[in-house]
């Protein structure tokens, strides 16, 4: 009898047999999609993965309909988005895999997206109805052999059920509200907009725009402080007056007027021990805050960077929101692990002495993971991964450590009746900090002081100040808040913020909501307040978590959605005009390159046709036929610089992972005219360097083969010295 193991990844393959194979698993590829058969205990095994979701909600004919629509079904990600063809060899294989299979087991991620991706597996590929479940937190070979004896004989539906529900609000709302979006340009302007939004993207978005509009309403008012700067037994402090600020400058100076020639006194001492308890376990979001915090990693690169951590088999399960460490995962085997990595020899071996080890514990619990922890295994780490890595490895080891105390001592100086304070503080037992390196303890040691001590060199300074508006969101507190708010899940809330990012609804850093972000919000809260209700989404999370433990059925979760849409977007349809018109408003300047050189009339904007995006003038149907080319898979972008040469607008390409360019517009510029090849192999430049061909934007040219040290370019190539080899 064969059985076949499904994977959510090639990676999670390649362990999976490493960890069950009796002898070593024998590796078969074949068009790229690579599978394993092995033997485990007399049983023989088949190992086949996905990559990803395979499957994808769409609608069941590709005619163009009206909104709502609801008739949808899953469909091969490859029928639905062109760029997904690389799944149709898993698929295939999958099938292949299938037939030779009489059981199936699903292996993918223990949470609501891997069970989604496992049943679809089952049922689409496999033709089952059911198979067994192997649930594992890490990729190590014990867990994976016990994941495997203890494979439970059915699927987890209620799991299934409410990720399905999931992914049929997201479509119901996203692909529905987007539609809307869209047609209401399009029936208002006749311009095609690329708009989107959601029944999470939405809310999270309208937090951003309203804390905007706290900034932008803020009115700084101006404040004063005083300041007692000195020395007690050569011991340099600053003082601040024990009121804090004053709104009255008149009160201020009447203060230094009093205080003046006076001398200062300590009239108060108190002392007091502060216990700092240790950190409690890392879930996802903590996990993304901290690593923004300490290192500014973004909370995108953070799931990222972690899901590769597990996927390597170095830290457990990352999607999370578990803050509990369970004492089955074995906090000594792992300790004695991570003992052989000579930085944590010392901390490991004594934590390993404690009579009992306990994990300081959070309130947050998930039912399918435990919290974040390492797993004790070493492989070689750089750059970010060996960052979050690290930082995982301190919070584990923080956890068991005893809590730190603190001395705190408050000053309290009198200069003629009026007072001034200030404190210090040292760490007299450093308990748990010293396992977590990325606490910052500063001290601010002070001497013994007695009560009625003199301060010597004495200087009173006065400041004028504004007070500040309030703070834009991070990265990391955007996340933080969505989760408090219940939008979102720990696995989704990050790609919301980068989907934010890609519609330029929100830009920079410090999270600042874009013009059309703005308008965004406010046309909605003006027409369709609805579609960006927070509470509405967050009742939506609160019966998906119903349906995951069985209080719940998903048919009546999703008919609910569907009256509540129809609502939303019958009210939606009454302003339809409306709500195109304004938000065109607030895109009037986005993708206007410049004046048009021709007819010095119109404006060259981007425009969409049968083969993609393109740019033409605006004065087409006045008789202007300009049009200009832009690069695939690049974001093009205004500058406001026209071409000295041909006068077209000069725009900057910006390509992943790559240095932005400016080029000009026109492709018929006597810029890029080509040349013929030059007569010399040598690089005229550095005269050190041979010319060799490389690949560009607009096609080939001739370039200095020490690059970077030498930046000579000499042409793009002509059609005549195609036949040159380009050198990668």
């Amino acid at each position: 009898m064969v059985e076949l193991i499904i994977t959510e990844k090639p990676a999670q393959a390649e362990k999976i047999a490493s960890a069950l194979a009796d002898t070593k698993p024998k590796k078969r590829t074949k068009n790229s999609v690579t599978h394993y058969e092995l033997t485990h205990k007399g049983k023989s095994i088949l190992v086949g993965c996905a990559v990803g979701h395979l499957f994808g909600l769409a609608k069941k004919d590709n005619k163009k309909s009206k909104y709502p629509n609801f008739d949808i079904e899953w469909k091969p990600k490859y029928e639905i988005d062109k760029g997904a063809e690389y799944t149709r060899k898993y698929v295939e294989r999958l099938k292949e895999l299938s037939k030779k299979a009489k059981n199936v087991i699903v292996a993918t991620d223990y949470d609501v997206e891997g069970s989604v991706i496992g049943y679809n597996v089952v049922r689409y590929l496999c033709n089952k109805k059911d198979g067994k479940r192997m649930k594992f937190s890490t990729l190590t070979k014990e867990e994976l052999i016990q994941a495997y004896d203890t494979a439970t004989k059915h699927l987890d539906f209620p799991q299934i059920h409410a990720g399905e529900t999931r992914h049929h609000l997201d479509w119901f709302y996203g692909i529905n509200i987007s539609n809307a979006l869209m047609t209401s340009i399009k029936n208002a302007t006749g311009r095609f907009r690329i708009m989107s939004t959601g029944r999470v993207q939405g809310p999270t978005l309208k937090l951003i725009v309203k804390k905007e509009e706290l900034i932008k309403k803020f009115k700084p008012k101006k404040y004063w402080e005083l300041f007692l700067e000195g020395t007690l037994k050569k011991t340099k402090f600053l003082a601040k007056h024990k009121k804090g600020s004053f709104s009255n400058e008149k009160e201020v100076l009447k203060i230094l007027d009093k205080i003046k020639s006076s001398k200062a006194k300590v009239e108060k001492l108190t002392k007091r021990e502060i216990t700092v308890n240790p950190p409690v376990p890392f879930d996802l979001t903590t996990l993304q805050t901290e690593a923004y915090k300490i290192f500014r990693i973004t909370p995108k690169e953070v799931s990222q960077i972690a899901q590769t951590l597990y996927t390597k088999g170095v830290i457990s399960y990352p999607r999370t929101s578990s803050q509990k460490l369970p004492p089955s995962i074995g906090y000594k085997k792992i300790l004695k692990k991570l003992s052989k990595q000579k930085n944590l020899y010392k901390f490991c071996n004594e934590l390993l002495e404690k009579k009992g080890l306990k994990p300081n514990e959070g309130k947050k619990e998930d039912p399918a993971h435990p919290a974040i922890y390492p797993t004790g295994e070493r492989i070689k780490l750089s750059g970010k991964n060996l960052k979050l890595y690290n930082l995982v490895v301190n919070r584990f080891l923080a956890v068991f450590g005893i809590s730190a105390k603190k001395e705190s001592t408050s000053v309290i100086l009198e200069i003629n009746k009026e007072k001034f304070s200030f404190s210090g503080s040292r760490v007299i037992e450093e308990g748990w900090y010293r396992y977590y390196k990325f606490i910052s303890s500063k001290e601010v040691l002070l001497p013994e002081l007695e009560k009625g001590e003199e301060v010597k060199k004495l200087k009173i300074n006065k400041l004028g100040k504004e007070t500040q508006p309030p703070k834009r969101y991070s990265q990391a507190s955007i996340i933080k808040e969505m989760e408090s708010l219940s939008l979102g899940t720990k696995a989704t809330r990050a790609l919301i913020l980068d989907a934010l990012y890609q519609r330029n609804y929100i830009e920079g850093l410090q999270v600042k909501a874009t013009p059309l972000g703005i308008k965004l919000i406010k046309t909605l809260e003006k027409y369709s307040h609805e579609i960006i209700d927070e509470e509405l989404t967050k009742e939506f999370e609160k019966d998906m978590q119903k349906i995951r433990s069985g209080k719940k059925k998903p048919k009546g979760v999703i008919n609910s959605a569907k009256k509540i849409l129809i609502r939303i977007l019958k009210k939606f349809k009454e302003n339809e005009k409306h709500i195109g018109k304004a938000i065109v408003k607030a895109t009037e300047k986005e993708g206007i390159f410049g004046r048009c050189p021709k007819c010095k009339k119109g404006n060259l904007g981007l425009r969409r046709g049968r083969f993609g995006l393109f740019v033409a003038c605006d004065q087409y149907e006045n008789g202007c036929e300009t049009t200009a080319g832009i690069p695939k898979g690049a974001l093009t972008k205004p500058t406001e610089k026209e071409c000295d040469k041909c006068k077209f607008p000069i725009v900057q390409i910006i390509r992943k992972a790559k240095r932005p360019i400016e080029i000009c517009l026109n492709k018929d510029c006597p810029t890029k005219k080509p040349k013929e090849k030059p007569k010399t192999k040598k690089c005229p430049k550095c005269k050190s360097g041979k010319l060799v061909v490389r690949k560009g934007i607009y096609g080939s040219f001739y370039a200095c083969g020490e690059f970077p040290k030498c930046r000579y370019i000499y042409s793009n190539i002509t059609k005549k010295n195609k036949k040159t080899k380009v050198k990668k």
